[in-house]
């Protein structure tokens, strides 16, 4: 299970996951994924949790964050780290990019 070397953006199709987000695969394999998320302002990703490590980069917008039971406001240029199985969730507080990466691949998200 991989993707080709080259994923090109303009080419790649989006999902929209609700009224105020949508997301975009940008590579993977089955150890790892890569998937933009663009936000409207007032989007949210739902508190969910899930067995896989995940990075995310802020490439633009404001955001807050629950991780667990810390809640923090991020924006360009900051990152963040969830382990595998914790509770989080986002709100969009300004629109905006996020850059995920999640170890394993989310096969849930190839269906």
């Amino acid at each position: 299970m991989k993707i080709g070397n080259f994923i090109i953006g303009n080419e790649t199709e989006w999902v929209q996951i609700n009224e105020g987000m949508r997301r975009q695969i940008l590579g993977y394999d089955k150890e790892m994924m890569l998937v933009k998320i663009e936000f409207k302002t007032g989007g949210i990703g739902y508190a969910h949790q899930h067995i896989h490590r995940q990075c995310t980069y802020v490439v633009s917008g404001i955001f807050e964050f629950q991780i667990g039971e810390e809640t923090k406001t991020v924006k360009q240029g900051d990152g963040l780290y969830m382990e595998p199985n914790v509770l989080h969730g986002v709100k969009c507080l300004e629109e905006g990019v996020l850059i995920d990466t999640f170890s394993p691949v989310r096969e849930d998200f190839l269906q």
